[in-house]
């Protein structure tokens, strides 16, 4: 006998399935067409359910987890324009090679391409951006299709998670009556209890074991020689998936071969102790010095992860096109649009540079790591001699982070934070985890990524963003106020976009103002208030300080605004490149 209302059970397997795959976190935006995934979840029980008014905000709190924890987070929606909504967090997952799971409900294909209300095509509706899209079947309780929708399951979350990680689509359509009818569902016999609980002791219906790329053994000799016959080697870290394990390969070969690592702030080698490896300080700065960047001409340079977030460290690859550079990189996207690559490397980077470091001597000038050393130094000097109490923006990120206790993790938006982040600060022995969405790079959906990655983790998390990053997803504060997560908020405003202060488009008032700047006068007290958070407004130095402390101290969400000027910014960092300039025209390196 066929059940009243297969929905239930239908939902239930997959969901049985995502959790014993290892899925912890379900998002949950509302509607109705979903309610068959959305009960199925709830009883379940063994996920941590966080419910989400706005479904961009909830891709982004799930793009947020899948960030902190390295596990996919599922998200939940109804049919029509929700799904919509999902789609720059499952552009950013994809760029940013973020696992991430999308559930959206449908209508029955009997009402698609119709005037149904609320169906719209959903078939592949994130295009290119999706590692794997499925048009899941119409529930039926059948044995072989309760057996194929479990391996259906275990196959969607062993994608996401890759390698390379990534976003995966599925789609459910759903026929009403939506809602468990109370009644005893009567189930045919041939359906096993296989198809219907799953497989003993919480296994998996179908275990995948993940793969690697990695290299052959004379690949890898080839590779340690080279290495081994640089005399002026160079390692650049930038923006990668998997912190930890590559900026543990990355600073164990910069040890073995005396390699400078220039390391991104979002390469997960700029904090944590070096193990001899020599993190360089300073780089975004000095290599804006043409004298500079041809004092430190090397002979190998070998990246890893993507384009750093530094433009004057991209200049310095894209000019040294006749030197060897050696990329390498296991994901999806093509880790090189400058063309300077003269060798791709398709592999895990991990294990890929673990390899070599085995296997490499070195045949290092003694001169060339104290020529990098001496140029951070510099600038090191530089930064020090700023005072007053002026709040600045460079200042603010640098004592964010000397603020931060080990191990917390920071998260910074786009635009100028994790750009002054990369000038300003500079390498430590304290363990930070810091992130960021430069996959596609957007200021959407910050504040929504932050408090993801803050339900992720053990430790506290602060996030920095600009005032319109900031403005731009301030209803992702109703998910931090409902679930609570220690994460707060340092909020630089400028009252508007400052970043367009360096772009020439600045010279042409009066539309400059209002189309690319565009000030709006708004102070962010009231916001605090809507969502019942504590909040302090600083124009000082020492009022900064103190108020961070004091709401670090509290381990409690807050709302920390501080207020630059927006020009006074601009000028500080044209002054502070000329001084950078004028300390190296002053005497060569070396």
């Amino acid at each position: 006998m066929i059940p009243e209302n297969p929905n239930a059970i239908w939902a239930g397997a997959f969901l049985d399935e995502m959790a014993r795959s290892g899925v912890e976190v379900v998002c949950v935006a509302p509607g109705s067409r979903s309610t068959p995934l959305v009960l199925a979840a709830v009883a379940d029980g063994r996920f941590r359910l966080v419910s989400v008014v706005d479904e961009r905000s909830a891709g982004y709190f799930a793009l947020g987890v899948g960030k902190g924890s390295g596990k996919p987070a599922a998200v939940i929606t109804t049919s029509g324009t929700a799904g919509a909504n999902l789609y720059p967090a499952v552009i950013e997952a994809s760029q940013g090679e973020v696992p991430l799971l999308i559930l959206t409900a449908d209508r029955p294909h009997r009402l698609r391409d119709s005037d149904a209300n609320q169906a719209v095509d959903q078939i592949r509706f994130f295009g290119p951006y999706a590692r794997a899209f499925f048009d899941v079947s119409l529930p039926r309780v059948g044995d072989r299709e309760l057996k194929h929708l479990r391996a259906q399951a275990c196959r969607a979350v062993a994608l996401a998670e890759g390698p390379p990680p990534g976003p995966v689509h599925m789609n459910f359509p759903f026929e009403k009556p939506l809602e468990p009818s109370g009644k005893e569902l009567g189930i045919e016999p041939d359906v096993s209890q296989l198809a219907l609980k799953g497989r003993e002791g919480e296994e998996p219906f179908t275990r995948t074991s993940s793969t690697r790329l990695s290299v052959p053994e004379d690949e890898i000799r080839r590779h340690a020689d080279l290495v081994s016959r640089a005399a002026r080697g160079l390692i650049v870290a930038g923006p990668i998936h998997g912190l930890h394990e590559v900026a543990e390969a990355v600073r164990a070969l910069g040890a073995v071969t005396g390699f400078p690592v220039l390391a991104d702030p979002l390469s997960g080698a700029r904090f944590g102790a070096p193990k001899g490896a020599q993190i360089v300080s300073g780089y975004d700065l000095f290599l804006r010095s043409p004298p500079a960047r041809a004092a430190l001409d090397p002979d190998l340079i070998l990246r890893v992860g993507a384009s750093p977030t530094s433009a004057a460290l991209l200049d310095f690859l894209r000019e040294r096109e006749g030197v060897t550079q050696v990329v390498v990189d296991g994901g999806h996207r093509w880790k090189d649009h400058l063309a300077s690559a003269h060798e791709y490397i398709r592999a895990d980077p991990a294990e890929f540079l673990s390899a070599l470091a085995g296997r490499v001597t070195s045949g290092l000038d003694p001169r060339w790591p104290d020529t990098w050393s001496k140029a951070g130094d510099r600038v090191r000097e530089i930064l020090g001699a700023e005072g007053g109490d002026e709040l600045e923006e460079g200042w603010i990120v640098r004592g964010v982070v000397e603020a931060l206790p080990e191990g917390a993790s920071l998260v910074v938006a786009n635009s100028m934070p994790v750009r002054d982040l990369d000038a300003h600060v500079e390498p430590s022995a304290k363990v930070l985890r810091v992130f960021g969405n430069r996959g596609a790079s957007g200021i959407d959906g910050f504040v929504s990524t932050a408090i993801g990655v803050a339900a992720s983790a053990s430790s506290p998390t602060l996030a920095v963003a600009g005032d319109l990053s900031f403005f731009h997803d301030m209803n992702g504060l109703l998910t931090l106020s409902q679930e609570g997560p220690p994460v707060g908020f340092v909020v630089v405003n400028n009252d508007g976009g400052g970043i367009f202060q360096n772009l020439p488009v600045r010279e042409f008032e009066p539309a400059f103002t209002r189309y690319f700047t565009t000030p709006h006068g708004l102070s962010f007290r009231s916001v605090a208030d809507l969502y019942g958070l504590p909040y302090q407004r600083c124009d000082s130095r020492a009022a900064f300080s103190g108020s961070l402390a004091d709401f670090l101290a509290a381990g409690r969400p807050f709302v920390l605004e501080a207020i630059v000027s927006r020009e006074g910014g601009y000028a500080s960092r044209q002054a502070l490149v000329a001084a950078v300039l004028d300390a190296f025209e002053e005497d060569e390196l070396g």
